[in-house]
Formats: C-alpha cells, sequence, structure tokens
C-alpha cells in the first residue's frame, strides 16, 4: 500500500530553513519528492552552516568542561594516525557507509526499505559466517554473501523505483526518524575505550545532533545531500585535527 506524503514550502532563507529544521523535529513527517538538484545543494549548505554553528558551541563547551577539570574518557580515534587512507575513510568511506546503513531508508520507499534489508541481511549472515569459521573457502564465501547482497539490493532499487513511500511508513515515520538518530549516536559510543555511560551518553551529543541534521536533508534533498554534507563535516573537523597536529609540532 502506498500513500500520500506531505510537502513543505522551501524556505526562502537561511533562518527560515533552521526554523524548518526545527519545526520538522517537534513534529517528523514525510515531505514530497526530494527539491531539484541546485535548490538541494542550497538546502544542503544552509544545513552545514547551522551543523557548524552547533559543532562549534558543544565543541566549546566540552573544552570549557575539560579546563575545569573533567577528564575525558579516551576515544580511539585519538590513536589513529592520519595517513591519506585513514583521512579517505574517515571522510569518504564512513560517511558513504552510514548515510546508508542510517538514512537511506528514510525515504519510507519500498525499493529502499528492501534494499538496506538486504544488505542488513548480508552483513549478519557473513558476519556469524567468519565468526564460526575460517581459511581462504570462508573468505571466499563471505565476499560472495556480501557481492550477492549488494546485487540483490540494487536489483530491488531497479524494480521498485517507481514506488512512493508506504503508507504506514509514513505514519510511523517519526518513530523511525528517531530510531535512526539515536541509533547513529549510540555508535559512536564504540569509540570510546572506557567511561561510565552517564558519563559517555553527553559525549554523543554532537552525533545526535549531526544524526537530526542528516535525517532532515536526507528526506528534503535527497540522499546525496545527506552523503555530500556528511562529508563535508568529517572532512573540516579532519582538516580541523591535522592543522593543529601541525601547529603543536
Amino acid at each position: 500500500m502506498t500513500g500520500e506524503s506531505t510537502s513543505l514550502a522551501l524556505p526562502n532563507s537561511a533562518r527560515a530553513e533552521w526554523r524548518q529544521w526545527l519545526a520538522f523535529l517537534r513534529r517528523p513527517s514525510l515531505p514530497g519528492e526530494p527539491a531539484p538538484f541546485g535548490r538541494s545543494a542550497l538546502g544542503m549548505a544552509r544545513m552545514l552552516s547551522l551543523d557548524l554553528m552547533v559543532m562549534i558551541v558543544l565543541i566549546g563547551l566540552i573544552g570549557a568542561a575539560t579546563a575545569f577539570g573533567l577528564e575525558l574518557p579516551d576515544n580511539a580515534l585519538n590513536s589513529l594516525e592520519l595517513t591519506a587512507g585513514t583521512i579517505a575513510l574517515l571522510v569518504l568511506v564512513a560517511p558513504l557507509m552510514e548515510e546508508i546503513a542510517f538514512r537511506s531508508w528514510l525515504s519510507g520507499k519500498p525499493g529502499h526499505v528492501l534494499a538496506i534489508v538486504i544488505l542488513f541481511g548480508g552483513v549478519l549472515v557473513s558476519a556469524m559466517l567468519a565468526e564460526t569459521r575460517t581459511g581462504d573457502a570462508a573468505d571466499m564465501a563471505v565476499a560472495l554473501i556480501v557481492l550477492g547482497a549488494g546485487l540483490l539490493a540494487l536489483v530491488a532499487l531497479f524494480l521498485l523505483r517507481k514506488r512512493a513511500p508506504m503508507a504506514r511508513f509514513a505514519r510511523l515515520f517519526p518513530v523511525f526518524f528517531w530510531l535512526s538518530t539515536v541509533s547513529f549516536a549510540l555508535i559512536h559510543l564504540a569509540n570510546y575505550t572506557e567511561g561510565a555511560l552517564a558519563i559517555l551518553l553527553p559525549l554523543v551529543i554532537p552525533q545526535f545532533v549531526l544524526g537530526s541534521i542528516l535525517g532532515y536533508v536526507r528526506v528534503h534533498y535527497g540522499l546525496w545531500s545527506a552523503i555530500a554534507l556528511h562529508m563535508l563535516h568529517n572532512g573540516l573537523i579532519v582538516a580541523v585535527v591535522v592543522t593543529a597536529a601541525e601547529n603543536a609540532a
């Protein structure tokens, strides 16, 4: 069954865009089809500026807390050597994979939902196989399962490409949106190697806010816009870290 989704007026300024984002958070709902390419680029740029302002405030608060003696738990990312490969992983690969996993299906279209179910099923089966078997044959089987899942997902996307968002998905969209946003934040707890949950949860507030912005961008401006914004976000953070390391050297 399919259903009609509501359509929101396109904001005519950055502030109007940010107000629309806040209204969306109060009552998450599926808008109409994503805006055209040029309009999407503008909307994504506006939300990137909001993201940067929010991140500056949050990082400033964390910096102030550490200045007053708060000791932050160790973060696994702090020990990463920023080689060209690592930077590519952080700036290009990770945002692409995370957007596919957490937000590609937020359109509510049958093809997108079925594709992510297939992909997750393939990853789960391959992980179970890798856990129970070793050797070249097992490695080959894992690779074939992942490849097969990817191909089946593409087939689902193609065959169901014209289907509208599912009516039940649209009704339950607030649940799916917050599930995606919260899960995106919580998975970043894995970056910390120690610390009580009460200490760690506030440290993933930046990812929670970023996830809400990316979810808004995904359903209003398309998956590519969310991927681009996520890449720019990570790229700017990496640039700041690299610049700080060079100045400290």
